[in-house]
């Protein structure tokens, strides 16, 4: 779906309390959390304004964020064992 929002938050709501205790405890995560947040703004503004980069620069952008994603999930599970 064009648009959607991947936020970190929005993806995992289970998870609210502990990425705002990673935010304030580890600089890496917090970065990370803003890098993919920013990564998820840009798509999203890239679909709802008609995604004017090419498919292949789309596909590269969706990649790494899922990349990003998948990071900050495996710290968010530690996290919480």
């Amino acid at each position: 779906m064009l648009g959607e929002d991947h936020s970190l938050i929005h993806e995992f709501p289970e998870y609210k309390d502990a990425i705002a205790k990673l935010i304030q405890s580890s600089d890496t995560f917090a970065n990370s959390v803003k890098q993919y947040n920013a990564l998820d703004k840009e798509i999203r503004e890239l679909e709802l304004n008609g995604a004017p980069i090419d498919d292949e620069a789309m596909h590269q952008l969706k990649h790494d964020r899922a990349v990003l994603k998948d990071s900050l999930y495996q710290c968010l599970a530690l996290d919480n064992r």
